[in-house]
Protein backbone atom coordinates (compact mmCIF):
# COMPACT_ATOMS: atom_id res chain seq x y z
CA UNK A 1 0.00 0.00 0.00
CA UNK A 2 1.00 3.36 -1.21
CA UNK A 3 2.32 6.08 1.79
CA UNK A 4 -0.61 8.48 2.12
CA UNK A 5 -0.54 12.20 2.85
CA UNK A 6 -2.32 13.39 6.20
CA UNK A 7 -5.45 14.46 4.05
CA UNK A 8 -5.36 11.08 2.41
CA UNK A 9 -5.11 9.79 6.15
CA UNK A 10 -8.02 12.24 7.48
CA UNK A 11 -10.46 10.62 4.77
CA UNK A 12 -9.11 6.85 5.57
CA UNK A 13 -9.73 7.51 9.65
CA UNK A 14 -12.91 9.02 8.62
CA UNK A 15 -14.09 6.34 6.38
CA UNK A 16 -13.34 3.40 8.57
CA UNK A 17 -13.45 5.31 12.05
CA UNK A 18 -16.48 3.09 14.20
CA UNK A 19 -17.79 5.26 16.97
CA UNK A 20 -20.61 4.80 19.28
CA UNK A 21 -21.56 8.66 21.36
CA UNK A 22 -23.68 6.72 23.88
CA UNK A 23 -21.08 4.31 25.38
CA UNK A 24 -18.64 6.76 24.65
CA UNK A 25 -16.27 4.80 22.24
CA UNK A 26 -13.91 4.59 18.97
CA UNK A 27 -12.36 1.88 16.78
CA UNK A 28 -9.83 3.72 14.50
CA UNK A 29 -7.69 1.40 12.21
CA UNK A 30 -6.98 3.82 9.63
CA UNK A 31 -2.78 3.46 10.68
CA UNK A 32 -3.44 -0.01 9.43
CA UNK A 33 -2.26 -0.92 5.89
CA UNK A 34 -4.63 -2.42 4.20
CA UNK A 35 -6.65 -2.14 1.45
CA UNK A 36 -10.19 -2.14 0.72
CA UNK A 37 -10.47 -5.37 -1.11
CA UNK A 38 -9.01 -7.34 1.75
CA UNK A 39 -11.72 -6.54 3.57
CA UNK A 40 -14.34 -7.40 0.94
CA UNK A 41 -12.38 -10.80 0.80
CA UNK A 42 -12.83 -11.77 4.36
CA UNK A 43 -16.62 -10.59 4.02
CA UNK A 44 -17.78 -14.16 3.32
CA UNK A 45 -15.82 -15.91 6.29
CA UNK A 46 -17.05 -12.92 8.48
CA UNK A 47 -20.76 -14.19 8.02
CA UNK A 48 -20.09 -17.40 8.40
CA UNK A 49 -18.22 -16.40 11.85
CA UNK A 50 -20.99 -14.55 12.74
CA UNK A 51 -23.51 -16.55 12.23
CA UNK A 52 -21.29 -19.21 14.30
CA UNK A 53 -20.97 -16.63 17.44
CA UNK A 54 -24.88 -16.21 16.79
CA UNK A 55 -25.18 -20.24 17.25
CA UNK A 56 -22.85 -20.40 20.60
CA UNK A 57 -25.12 -17.07 22.06
CA UNK A 58 -27.89 -19.92 21.34
CA UNK A 59 -26.51 -22.57 23.29
CA UNK A 60 -24.99 -24.65 20.92
CA UNK A 61 -21.82 -27.06 22.23
CA UNK A 62 -19.01 -25.07 21.44
CA UNK A 63 -16.59 -27.34 23.44
CA UNK A 64 -16.83 -30.85 21.83
CA UNK A 65 -13.95 -32.24 24.05
CA UNK A 66 -15.92 -31.36 27.08
CA UNK A 67 -19.45 -31.52 25.71
CA UNK A 68 -20.20 -28.37 27.07
CA UNK A 69 -21.82 -24.55 25.81
CA UNK A 70 -19.63 -21.49 26.06
CA UNK A 71 -22.24 -18.68 27.88
CA UNK A 72 -20.21 -16.12 29.21
CA UNK A 73 -22.33 -13.62 27.10
CA UNK A 74 -25.27 -14.60 29.00
CA UNK A 75 -24.05 -13.05 32.63
CA UNK A 76 -24.60 -9.87 31.11
CA UNK A 77 -27.73 -10.63 29.63
CA UNK A 78 -29.54 -13.10 31.24
CA UNK A 79 -32.82 -13.33 29.13
CA UNK A 80 -30.47 -15.03 26.02
CA UNK A 81 -29.45 -17.44 27.81
CA UNK A 82 -30.93 -20.84 26.32
CA UNK A 83 -33.20 -22.03 29.05
CA UNK A 84 -35.04 -20.29 31.77
CA UNK A 85 -33.55 -22.56 34.31
CA UNK A 86 -30.43 -20.62 33.70
CA UNK A 87 -31.19 -17.48 32.93
CA UNK A 88 -32.81 -17.69 36.34
CA UNK A 89 -29.61 -18.69 38.07
CA UNK A 90 -27.76 -16.11 36.26
CA UNK A 91 -30.33 -13.37 37.89
CA UNK A 92 -29.91 -14.81 41.45
CA UNK A 93 -26.68 -15.00 41.85
CA UNK A 94 -25.89 -11.31 41.02
CA UNK A 95 -28.70 -10.76 43.47
CA UNK A 96 -27.16 -13.06 45.82
CA UNK A 97 -23.85 -11.22 45.06
CA UNK A 98 -25.01 -7.45 46.02
CA UNK A 99 -27.16 -8.54 49.03
CA UNK A 100 -24.24 -10.19 50.34
CA UNK A 101 -22.04 -7.69 49.57
CA UNK A 102 -24.40 -4.93 50.58
CA UNK A 103 -24.33 -6.90 53.96
CA UNK A 104 -20.56 -7.15 54.66
CA UNK A 105 -20.52 -3.31 54.12
CA UNK A 106 -22.89 -2.60 56.46
CA UNK A 107 -21.62 -4.88 58.97
CA UNK A 108 -24.40 -7.10 59.30
CA UNK A 109 -21.41 -9.21 58.36
CA UNK A 110 -18.25 -9.36 60.65
CA UNK A 111 -15.21 -11.23 61.22
CA UNK A 112 -13.54 -12.17 64.31
CA UNK A 113 -12.19 -9.08 65.32
CA UNK A 114 -15.08 -6.63 64.01
CA UNK A 115 -16.41 -5.12 60.68
CA UNK A 116 -15.00 -6.91 57.41
CA UNK A 117 -11.43 -4.29 56.28
CA UNK A 118 -10.00 -6.64 53.63
CA UNK A 119 -10.83 -9.44 50.78
CA UNK A 120 -8.02 -11.64 50.05
CA UNK A 121 -8.93 -13.27 46.74
CA UNK A 122 -7.24 -16.77 45.79
CA UNK A 123 -7.16 -17.94 42.23
CA UNK A 124 -5.07 -18.92 39.16
CA UNK A 125 -4.97 -17.83 35.51
CA UNK A 126 -8.33 -16.26 34.86
CA UNK A 127 -9.85 -16.77 38.24
CA UNK A 128 -7.30 -14.25 39.51
CA UNK A 129 -6.58 -11.96 36.41
CA UNK A 130 -10.29 -10.72 35.26
CA UNK A 131 -10.81 -9.34 39.35
CA UNK A 132 -7.45 -8.18 39.65
CA UNK A 133 -7.44 -6.45 36.55
CA UNK A 134 -10.69 -4.60 37.08
CA UNK A 135 -9.69 -4.12 40.91
CA UNK A 136 -6.77 -2.13 39.84
CA UNK A 137 -8.55 -0.25 36.79
CA UNK A 138 -11.40 0.79 39.08
CA UNK A 139 -10.23 0.72 42.50
CA UNK A 140 -9.74 4.14 44.58
CA UNK A 141 -9.27 5.61 48.30
CA UNK A 142 -13.09 5.39 48.37
CA UNK A 143 -13.12 1.39 48.01
CA UNK A 144 -15.37 -0.11 50.37
CA UNK A 145 -12.68 -2.66 51.42
CA UNK A 146 -9.19 -3.29 50.61
CA UNK A 147 -7.82 -6.02 48.11
CA UNK A 148 -5.05 -8.11 47.57
CA UNK A 149 -4.87 -11.80 45.73
CA UNK A 150 -3.19 -14.95 46.02
CA UNK A 151 -2.44 -16.10 42.00
CA UNK A 152 0.35 -18.24 42.09
CA UNK A 153 1.82 -21.30 44.28
CA UNK A 154 5.08 -19.11 44.97
CA UNK A 155 5.72 -19.69 48.69
CA UNK A 156 7.66 -16.39 49.02
CA UNK A 157 4.36 -14.30 47.32
CA UNK A 158 2.28 -15.44 49.91
CA UNK A 159 4.63 -14.94 52.49
CA UNK A 160 4.44 -11.14 51.31
CA UNK A 161 0.52 -11.03 51.22
CA UNK A 162 0.34 -12.86 54.29
CA UNK A 163 2.92 -10.98 56.40
CA UNK A 164 0.87 -7.47 55.19
CA UNK A 165 -2.55 -8.85 56.65
CA UNK A 166 -1.37 -10.10 59.78
CA UNK A 167 -1.88 -7.42 61.47
CA UNK A 168 -6.02 -7.67 59.67
CA UNK A 169 -6.14 -11.26 59.15
CA UNK A 170 -9.28 -10.93 61.56
CA UNK A 171 -10.88 -8.65 59.95
CA UNK A 172 -10.30 -10.14 56.10
CA UNK A 173 -12.68 -12.41 54.11
CA UNK A 174 -11.04 -14.83 51.77
CA UNK A 175 -12.63 -15.45 48.56
CA UNK A 176 -11.39 -18.92 47.16
CA UNK A 177 -12.26 -19.56 43.44
CA UNK A 178 -11.71 -22.95 41.94
CA UNK A 179 -14.25 -24.09 39.56
CA UNK A 180 -13.38 -28.11 40.00
CA UNK A 181 -12.74 -27.48 43.57
CA UNK A 182 -9.12 -29.29 42.83
CA UNK A 183 -6.82 -26.69 40.96
CA UNK A 184 -3.44 -27.01 43.14
CA UNK A 185 -2.25 -23.51 43.00
CA UNK A 186 -5.94 -22.34 44.45
CA UNK A 187 -5.63 -25.40 46.77
CA UNK A 188 -2.55 -24.48 47.90
CA UNK A 189 -3.31 -20.78 48.22
CA UNK A 190 -6.02 -22.22 50.56
CA UNK A 191 -4.46 -23.95 52.69
CA UNK A 192 -1.44 -21.82 53.56
CA UNK A 193 -4.03 -18.71 54.88
CA UNK A 194 -5.20 -21.64 56.38
CA UNK A 195 -2.57 -21.94 58.30
CA UNK A 196 -2.30 -18.30 59.13
CA UNK A 197 -5.43 -17.97 60.58
CA UNK A 198 -5.12 -21.20 62.66
CA UNK A 199 -2.00 -19.62 63.93
CA UNK A 200 -3.92 -15.99 64.77
CA UNK A 201 -6.31 -18.27 66.55
CA UNK A 202 -8.78 -17.26 63.88
CA UNK A 203 -11.82 -19.18 62.57
CA UNK A 204 -11.04 -19.49 59.15
CA UNK A 205 -14.68 -21.10 58.01
CA UNK A 206 -15.86 -18.00 59.63
CA UNK A 207 -14.33 -16.09 57.20
CA UNK A 208 -14.30 -18.04 54.05
CA UNK A 209 -16.05 -18.07 50.60
CA UNK A 210 -16.12 -20.75 48.04
CA UNK A 211 -16.66 -19.31 44.50
CA UNK A 212 -16.94 -23.04 42.68
CA UNK A 213 -19.14 -25.26 40.65
CA UNK A 214 -22.46 -27.48 42.76
CA UNK A 215 -20.81 -30.10 44.19
CA UNK A 216 -16.92 -30.23 43.44
CA UNK A 217 -14.44 -31.06 46.07
CA UNK A 218 -14.02 -27.39 47.39
CA UNK A 219 -18.25 -27.00 47.39
CA UNK A 220 -17.89 -30.36 49.62
CA UNK A 221 -15.59 -28.69 51.76
CA UNK A 222 -16.97 -24.93 52.31
CA UNK A 223 -20.03 -27.54 53.53
CA UNK A 224 -18.85 -29.44 55.53
CA UNK A 225 -16.41 -26.98 57.49
CA UNK A 226 -19.74 -24.31 57.49
CA UNK A 227 -18.18 -21.78 55.35
CA UNK A 228 -19.42 -18.03 55.47
CA UNK A 229 -20.75 -18.31 51.96
CA UNK A 230 -20.74 -20.21 48.56
CA UNK A 231 -21.47 -18.89 45.44
CA UNK A 232 -21.79 -20.77 42.30
CA UNK A 233 -19.52 -21.54 38.67
CA UNK A 234 -20.61 -23.18 36.06
CA UNK A 235 -19.66 -25.72 34.21
CA UNK A 236 -20.53 -23.35 31.29
CA UNK A 237 -18.37 -20.37 31.79
CA UNK A 238 -14.47 -20.96 31.02
CA UNK A 239 -11.72 -18.99 33.50
CA UNK A 240 -10.53 -16.82 31.19
CA UNK A 241 -14.26 -15.29 30.55
CA UNK A 242 -15.33 -15.29 34.00
CA UNK A 243 -14.96 -12.02 35.30
CA UNK A 244 -18.29 -11.12 34.89
CA UNK A 245 -19.62 -14.17 36.20
CA UNK A 246 -19.21 -14.39 40.37
CA UNK A 247 -15.95 -14.85 40.16
CA UNK A 248 -15.00 -11.46 39.05
CA UNK A 249 -18.61 -9.65 40.80
CA UNK A 250 -18.35 -11.01 44.48
CA UNK A 251 -14.55 -9.43 44.33
CA UNK A 252 -15.97 -6.45 42.30
CA UNK A 253 -18.99 -5.68 44.84
CA UNK A 254 -16.69 -6.31 48.15
CA UNK A 255 -14.76 -3.52 46.89
CA UNK A 256 -17.73 -1.45 46.23
CA UNK A 257 -17.98 -1.32 42.40
CA UNK A 258 -20.75 -0.69 40.76
CA UNK A 259 -21.10 -4.15 39.02
CA UNK A 260 -24.20 -3.49 37.41
CA UNK A 261 -22.71 -0.56 35.18
CA UNK A 262 -19.64 -3.26 34.87
CA UNK A 263 -22.23 -5.75 33.52
CA UNK A 264 -24.08 -2.73 31.14
CA UNK A 265 -21.31 -1.89 29.40
CA UNK A 266 -20.43 -5.59 28.58
CA UNK A 267 -24.08 -5.81 27.27
CA UNK A 268 -24.17 -2.76 25.31
CA UNK A 269 -21.04 -3.89 23.67
CA UNK A 270 -22.00 -6.68 23.01
CA UNK A 271 -25.00 -5.72 21.25
CA UNK A 272 -22.81 -3.36 19.22
CA UNK A 273 -20.56 -6.14 17.89
CA UNK A 274 -23.20 -8.05 17.10
CA UNK A 275 -24.07 -5.99 14.38
CA UNK A 276 -23.84 -7.93 10.91
CA UNK A 277 -22.17 -5.50 8.97
CA UNK A 278 -18.38 -5.73 9.52
CA UNK A 279 -17.39 -2.10 9.04
CA UNK A 280 -19.85 -1.17 11.78
CA UNK A 281 -19.04 -4.02 14.14
CA UNK A 282 -15.60 -2.88 16.22
CA UNK A 283 -15.14 -6.83 17.10
CA UNK A 284 -15.35 -7.95 13.57
CA UNK A 285 -12.96 -5.06 12.45
CA UNK A 286 -10.77 -5.92 14.91
CA UNK A 287 -10.51 -9.65 14.01
CA UNK A 288 -10.21 -8.92 10.45
CA UNK A 289 -7.18 -6.62 11.30
CA UNK A 290 -5.51 -9.04 13.15
CA UNK A 291 -6.52 -11.35 10.47
CA UNK A 292 -4.73 -9.30 7.80
CA UNK A 293 -1.91 -8.05 9.87
CA UNK A 294 -0.78 -11.60 10.50
CA UNK A 295 -1.70 -12.87 7.39
CA UNK A 296 -3.73 -15.70 9.28
CA UNK A 297 -0.98 -16.81 10.99
CA UNK A 298 0.05 -14.48 13.89
CA UNK A 299 2.55 -13.52 12.01
CA UNK A 300 3.00 -10.16 13.76
CA UNK A 301 2.75 -9.90 17.49
CA UNK A 302 -0.03 -7.79 19.45
CA UNK A 303 1.35 -5.18 21.70
CA UNK A 304 -0.63 -3.32 24.04
CA UNK A 305 -0.24 0.35 25.04
CA UNK A 306 -2.86 1.49 27.44
CA UNK A 307 -2.08 5.06 27.95
CA UNK A 308 -3.82 5.12 31.60
CA UNK A 309 -2.29 3.76 34.50
CA UNK A 310 -5.29 2.29 35.35
CA UNK A 311 -5.15 -0.07 32.78
CA UNK A 312 -1.60 -1.18 32.94
CA UNK A 313 -2.64 -4.93 33.76
CA UNK A 314 -5.03 -5.01 30.48
CA UNK A 315 -2.35 -6.27 28.57
CA UNK A 316 -1.75 -9.18 31.10
CA UNK A 317 -5.24 -9.85 30.94
CA UNK A 318 -5.46 -9.95 27.14
CA UNK A 319 -2.49 -12.05 27.05
CA UNK A 320 -4.54 -14.67 28.85
CA UNK A 321 -7.74 -14.11 27.02
CA UNK A 322 -6.38 -14.08 23.75
CA UNK A 323 -2.98 -16.90 23.65
CA UNK A 324 -4.99 -19.68 25.65
CA UNK A 325 -7.55 -19.33 23.55
CA UNK A 326 -6.00 -18.73 19.97
CA UNK A 327 -2.93 -20.56 20.68
CA UNK A 328 -3.95 -24.11 19.27
CA UNK A 329 -1.67 -26.88 17.60
CA UNK A 330 -4.54 -28.38 15.73
CA UNK A 331 -7.56 -26.30 13.75
CA UNK A 332 -11.23 -28.22 13.48
CA UNK A 333 -10.55 -30.50 11.31
CA UNK A 334 -7.48 -31.96 13.03
CA UNK A 335 -4.87 -30.38 10.31
CA UNK A 336 -1.62 -28.88 12.13
CA UNK A 337 -1.55 -25.37 11.85
CA UNK A 338 0.13 -23.75 15.19
CA UNK A 339 -2.48 -20.87 15.66
CA UNK A 340 -2.05 -17.89 17.42
CA UNK A 341 -1.15 -14.61 18.55
CA UNK A 342 1.55 -13.16 21.04
CA UNK A 343 0.63 -10.57 22.95
CA UNK A 344 2.55 -8.80 25.35
CA UNK A 345 2.52 -4.53 26.46
CA UNK A 346 2.52 -2.69 30.04
CA UNK A 347 1.52 1.15 29.45
CA UNK A 348 2.36 4.27 28.19
CA UNK A 349 3.86 6.67 28.04
CA UNK A 350 6.16 4.81 30.29
CA UNK A 351 7.16 1.85 27.88
CA UNK A 352 8.42 5.10 25.27
CA UNK A 353 11.16 4.98 27.71
CA UNK A 354 11.57 0.83 27.26
CA UNK A 355 10.68 -1.24 24.47
CA UNK A 356 9.05 1.69 22.16
CA UNK A 357 12.65 1.89 20.92
CA UNK A 358 12.29 -1.18 19.40
CA UNK A 359 9.13 -0.95 18.14
CA UNK A 360 9.81 2.33 15.97
CA UNK A 361 13.22 1.02 15.11
CA UNK A 362 13.54 -2.88 15.53
CA UNK A 363 12.17 -6.07 13.60
CA UNK A 364 8.59 -5.00 12.56
CA UNK A 365 7.35 -7.78 13.93
CA UNK A 366 3.95 -6.32 15.95
CA UNK A 367 1.33 -4.44 15.63
CA UNK A 368 0.46 -1.70 17.99
CA UNK A 369 -2.65 -1.16 19.88
CA UNK A 370 -3.34 2.39 21.28
CA UNK A 371 -5.82 2.33 23.96
CA UNK A 372 -6.75 6.21 24.31
CA UNK A 373 -8.69 7.44 27.56
CA UNK A 374 -9.82 11.13 27.11
CA UNK A 375 -10.92 12.35 30.36
CA UNK A 376 -7.36 13.06 32.32
CA UNK A 377 -8.72 12.93 35.95
CA UNK A 378 -12.03 13.58 38.30
CA UNK A 379 -12.09 17.42 38.48
CA UNK A 380 -9.39 20.06 36.74
CA UNK A 381 -6.02 19.68 36.19
CA UNK A 382 -2.44 22.36 37.05
CA UNK A 383 -0.62 24.07 34.03
CA UNK A 384 2.88 22.36 33.80
CA UNK A 385 3.90 24.53 30.60
CA UNK A 386 1.66 27.67 29.64
CA UNK A 387 -1.63 26.14 28.64
CA UNK A 388 -0.51 22.69 29.02
CA UNK A 389 -1.02 19.82 31.65
CA UNK A 390 0.54 16.73 32.29
CA UNK A 391 -2.54 14.91 30.68
CA UNK A 392 -1.78 17.12 27.67
CA UNK A 393 1.77 15.58 27.65
CA UNK A 394 0.35 11.71 28.02
CA UNK A 395 -2.05 12.28 24.51
CA UNK A 396 1.16 14.02 22.76
CA UNK A 397 3.45 11.00 23.30
CA UNK A 398 0.39 8.74 22.26
CA UNK A 399 -0.04 10.53 18.93
CA UNK A 400 3.37 11.57 18.70
CA UNK A 401 4.23 7.67 19.00
CA UNK A 402 1.34 6.36 16.86
CA UNK A 403 2.91 8.73 14.10
CA UNK A 404 6.69 7.86 14.29
CA UNK A 405 5.66 3.78 14.18
CA UNK A 406 3.27 4.70 11.14
CA UNK A 407 6.06 6.83 9.65
CA UNK A 408 8.49 3.62 10.20
CA UNK A 409 6.10 1.25 8.28
CA UNK A 410 4.29 -0.13 11.64
CA UNK A 411 0.74 -0.70 11.99
CA UNK A 412 -1.29 0.26 14.60
CA UNK A 413 -4.97 -0.04 16.43
CA UNK A 414 -6.53 2.76 18.35
CA UNK A 415 -8.93 2.47 20.85
CA UNK A 416 -11.00 5.33 22.31
CA UNK A 417 -13.36 5.41 25.30
CA UNK A 418 -14.24 8.81 27.32
CA UNK A 419 -13.26 7.62 30.77
CA UNK A 420 -12.22 4.81 33.20
CA UNK A 421 -15.69 3.58 34.27
CA UNK A 422 -16.96 0.11 35.43
CA UNK A 423 -18.93 0.79 32.06
CA UNK A 424 -15.76 1.43 29.98
CA UNK A 425 -13.94 -1.33 31.75
CA UNK A 426 -16.95 -3.75 30.92
CA UNK A 427 -17.36 -2.94 27.28
CA UNK A 428 -13.15 -3.20 26.94
CA UNK A 429 -13.54 -6.78 28.14
CA UNK A 430 -16.33 -7.46 26.16
CA UNK A 431 -15.08 -6.12 22.89
CA UNK A 432 -11.75 -8.37 23.14
CA UNK A 433 -13.81 -11.71 24.05
CA UNK A 434 -16.05 -11.22 20.46
CA UNK A 435 -13.44 -10.26 18.77
CA UNK A 436 -11.52 -13.37 19.78
CA UNK A 437 -13.93 -15.95 19.30
CA UNK A 438 -14.25 -14.32 15.67
CA UNK A 439 -10.99 -14.16 14.67
CA UNK A 440 -11.01 -18.15 15.63
CA UNK A 441 -13.97 -18.81 13.03
CA UNK A 442 -11.60 -16.72 10.90
CA UNK A 443 -8.76 -19.40 11.55
CA UNK A 444 -10.99 -22.44 12.32
CA UNK A 445 -9.92 -23.33 15.30
CA UNK A 446 -11.38 -24.10 18.85
CA UNK A 447 -11.08 -20.65 21.53
CA UNK A 448 -12.63 -22.43 23.82
CA UNK A 449 -10.98 -25.59 24.72
CA UNK A 450 -7.10 -25.13 26.16
CA UNK A 451 -5.42 -29.11 25.27
CA UNK A 452 -1.98 -27.53 25.74
CA UNK A 453 -2.80 -26.71 29.85
CA UNK A 454 -4.33 -29.75 30.27
CA UNK A 455 -1.31 -31.14 29.49
CA UNK A 456 0.89 -28.72 31.12
CA UNK A 457 -1.22 -29.75 34.46
CA UNK A 458 -0.21 -33.73 33.41
CA UNK A 459 3.42 -33.21 33.15
CA UNK A 460 3.04 -31.16 36.69
CA UNK A 461 1.74 -34.58 38.30
CA UNK A 462 3.82 -37.38 36.54
CA UNK A 463 7.09 -34.47 38.62
CA UNK A 464 4.79 -34.38 41.97
CA UNK A 465 4.32 -38.25 41.56
CA UNK A 466 8.16 -38.79 40.75
CA UNK A 467 9.61 -36.79 44.00
CA UNK A 468 7.45 -39.32 46.42
CA UNK A 469 9.40 -42.10 44.80
CA UNK A 470 12.76 -40.00 44.77
CA UNK A 471 11.31 -39.48 49.10
CA UNK A 472 10.55 -43.01 49.59
CA UNK A 473 14.32 -43.46 48.00
CA UNK A 474 15.86 -41.50 50.34
CA UNK A 475 15.02 -43.11 53.39
CA UNK A 476 17.65 -45.94 52.35
CA UNK A 477 20.19 -42.75 54.24
CA UNK A 478 22.42 -43.70 51.59
CA UNK A 479 24.24 -40.64 49.63
CA UNK A 480 22.91 -41.38 46.14
CA UNK A 481 23.66 -39.12 42.77
CA UNK A 482 20.72 -38.25 40.64
CA UNK A 483 21.97 -40.95 38.46
CA UNK A 484 22.35 -43.64 40.71
CA UNK A 485 18.46 -42.68 42.06
CA UNK A 486 17.41 -43.01 38.65
CA UNK A 487 19.05 -46.28 37.84
CA UNK A 488 17.30 -47.49 41.22
CA UNK A 489 13.58 -46.01 40.48
CA UNK A 490 14.10 -47.23 36.33
CA UNK A 491 13.60 -44.12 35.45
CA UNK A 492 16.64 -43.27 34.09
CA UNK A 493 14.96 -41.31 31.14
CA UNK A 494 14.39 -38.94 34.01
CA UNK A 495 17.78 -38.49 35.48
CA UNK A 496 17.38 -34.60 34.69
CA UNK A 497 13.95 -34.18 36.40
CA UNK A 498 15.40 -36.17 39.47
CA UNK A 499 18.14 -33.99 39.92
CA UNK A 500 16.34 -30.87 39.43
CA UNK A 501 13.72 -32.54 42.50
CA UNK A 502 16.80 -33.23 44.98
CA UNK A 503 18.29 -29.92 44.19
CA UNK A 504 14.97 -28.17 45.41
CA UNK A 505 14.90 -30.30 47.90
CA UNK A 506 18.14 -30.08 49.64
CA UNK A 507 17.87 -25.81 49.39
CA UNK A 508 15.01 -25.91 51.13
CA UNK A 509 15.26 -25.90 55.04
CA UNK A 510 13.23 -28.52 56.99
CA UNK A 511 12.66 -30.60 53.76
CA UNK A 512 15.12 -33.13 55.12
CA UNK A 513 17.00 -33.19 52.44
CA UNK A 514 21.20 -32.55 52.06
CA UNK A 515 23.59 -32.35 49.01
CA UNK A 516 27.13 -32.97 49.52
CA UNK A 517 29.04 -31.35 46.70
CA UNK A 518 31.08 -33.52 43.41
CA UNK A 519 33.89 -32.22 41.70
CA UNK A 520 30.68 -31.43 39.41
CA UNK A 521 26.99 -30.94 39.94
CA UNK A 522 25.56 -34.10 38.17
CA UNK A 523 27.84 -35.77 40.70
CA UNK A 524 26.44 -34.45 43.58
CA UNK A 525 25.05 -36.78 46.24
CA UNK A 526 21.93 -36.38 47.92
CA UNK A 527 20.82 -37.95 51.38
CA UNK A 528 18.69 -37.45 54.02
CA UNK A 529 19.31 -35.46 57.16
CA UNK A 530 20.13 -36.67 60.36
CA UNK A 531 17.05 -34.14 61.62
CA UNK A 532 14.69 -35.85 59.46
CA UNK A 533 16.13 -39.34 60.27
CA UNK A 534 15.04 -38.74 63.70
CA UNK A 535 11.76 -37.32 63.23
CA UNK A 536 10.80 -40.18 60.75
CA UNK A 537 12.16 -42.57 63.21
CA UNK A 538 10.07 -40.65 66.03
CA UNK A 539 6.72 -40.52 63.76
Amino acid sequence: MAELTGAQLWQRFEQYLITNREMGFQLDVSRVRFEHSQLQGLAPAMAQALTAMGSLEGGSIANKDEGRMVGHYWLRAPHLSPTPEIEAEIVAAIANVKEFAADVHAGKVRGAGGPISHVLHVGIGGSALGPQFVAQALGSTNDKLVMRFVDNTDPAGIDAILAELAPVLATTLVTVVSKSGGTPETRNGMLEIQAAFKKQNVPFAAQAIAITQADSKLDQTAIKEGWLARFPMWDWVGGRTSVMSTVGLVPAALQGLDVDAFLTGAAQMDDLTRHPDPLQNPACMLAMMWHIIGGGRGQKDMVILPYKDQLALFSKYLQQLVMESLGKELDRKGRLVNQGIAVYGNKGSTDQHAYVQQLRDGLSNFFATFIQVLEDRTGSSIEVDPGVTSGDYLQGFLLGTRAALYESGRDSITITVDRVSPHSVGSLIALYERAVGLYAELVDVNAYHQPGVEAGKKAAAAVLDLQHRVAQQLQAGVPQTAAEMAKALDAVPHTETIYKILEHLAANTGRGVRRIPGTIPVLDQFAKTKIANQITAES
